[in-house]
């Protein structure tokens, strides 16, 4: 049988990139987005692939949207195998213009949008013994990055929120895996200036090194890994006085290390 696969934010981006790649495995795709043009191409093109495809336009904040797509998902193919949890927001900003209503917009899709999808999907998946649930979440969220810090919190809170739940199914059947990208093409990153995104890689090959963790069944799937190794496993560790003594130089940089957007999704 044809796996059957969630992504959500699929319009563009990794989400796009990841229906065409499964596409051309042939597997069953269910598509989220709110931009109903860039769903509609991002559908096309996964069909065009080889992929049966269920186009779900809507938001990932809203509760009756995502139940709406997983009664569809159900209807059409009794379930899922995985959902890839994709959709994700980030914006420039500044601490001496910080606003609560960016934090709570932020944390609105990339966490709260993902735990209305683990909420939908979680309870077939345990009932069957099977499933995986990856979260894409960020290398942002192992430190706090100056003019990003709402991206980097958010992104924290849905690491520790899936390792979590992770290590609470281990032995269930159902496998929790946490996706770390780095710098990876995308009309969201196209803003940023390359020299301040180190080891940027091309759209596809972040896609198929995520695919290949999620495949192996990593907990944990970060890359690159020379600018993730040291960001997952050294940054954590490393003392305040450095720590900001070294990334202070970058909170006047126009743009940050945000690799999402607010029109992702």
């Amino acid at each position: 049988m044809p796996l059957r696969v969630l992504i959500t934010g699929a319009s563009s981006g990794l989400g796009r990139e990841l229906a065409r790649q499964l596409g051309q495995e042939g597997c069953r795709l269910a598509l989220t987005g709110r931009r109903a043009e860039k769903l509609a191409q991002a559908a096309d093109g996964a069909r065009c692939a080889g992929a049966e495809v269920l186009e779900l336009l809507g938001d990932t904040t809203k509760r009756e949207d995502v139940q709406r797509h997983y009664a569809r998902i159900k209807a059409a193919w009794d379930g899922l195998d995985w959902a890839i949890l994709n959709a994700g927001v980030g914006d420039s900003e500044s601490a001496r213009s910080f606003t609560a209503k960016n934090v709570r917009w932020t944390f609105e899709t990339n966490v709260f949008g993902a735990a209305e999808w683990i909420e939908a999907v979680l309870p077939d998946m345990l009932a069957a013994k099977s499933g995986t649930i990856a979260g894409v979440s960020s290398i942002a969220g192992f430190r706090g990055l100056p003019g990003a810090a709402s991206y980097s919190a958010s992104k924290a809170a849905l690491t520790t929120l899936l390792e979590g739940i992770r290590v609470e199914l281990r032995g269930s059947g159902v496998r929790i895996v946490t996706v770390c990208p780095g710098f990876v093409k995308s009309e969201m990153t196209a803003r940023n200036d390359p020299r301040q995104m180190p080891f940027l890689l091309e759209t596809e090959d972040g896609v198929r090194r995520m695919l290949s963790g999620i495949r192996k069944g990593r907990s944990l799937v970060h890359f690159p890994w020379p600018l993730s190794t040291p960001m997952v496993y050294l940054m954590p560790n490393l003392p305040n006085a450095i720590y900001d003594r070294v990334f202070s130089k970058f909170k006047k940089r126009k743009k940050p290390y945000v690799d999402e957007s607010k029109s992702q999704g």
